[in-house]
């Protein structure tokens, strides 16, 4: 296991627990930081402090038809509101609707590799 703490943050249904999963089968300590739930605008690096933070964004419709969510537009702005300094201050963010969860995780292996 890598010494590495990334920590992943972003809304409901963004990839981040797939992601997390594909980092841990890596060799990499991956970390979901609940930051889209939170008031805090610094809990991701209160909880975690990670070498690498990885936002992964993902628009409100793709939302939906991934998980099925019940939830408003205003409820998801929300989450987007929680999460501005954590994208502000993320390594790297992914927008990901158009991408399968093996392309986000290479997009995100390939960053670790340069970064290191």
């Amino acid at each position: 296991m890598s010494l590495l703490k990334i920590g992943v943050v972003g809304p409901c249904a963004a990839g981040k627990s797939t992601l997390i999963q594909g980092l841990n089968a890596a060799g990499y300590y991956g970390k979901h930081i609940a930051q889209e739930h939170s008031g805090v605008p610094d809990m991701w690096k209160r909880l975690t402090s990670p070498n690498i933070l990885i936002y992964l964004d993902v628009s409100y419709q793709t939302t939906i038809q991934r998980k099925n969510l019940n939830w408003t537009y205003k409820e998801y702005q929300e989450q987007i509101f929680r999460l501005r300094h954590a994208r502000e201050h993320s390594d790297l963010v992914i927008f990901t609707d158009p991408l399968s969860p093996d392309e986000v995780l290479r997009i995100t292996l390939n960053y670790i590799m340069r970064a290191k």
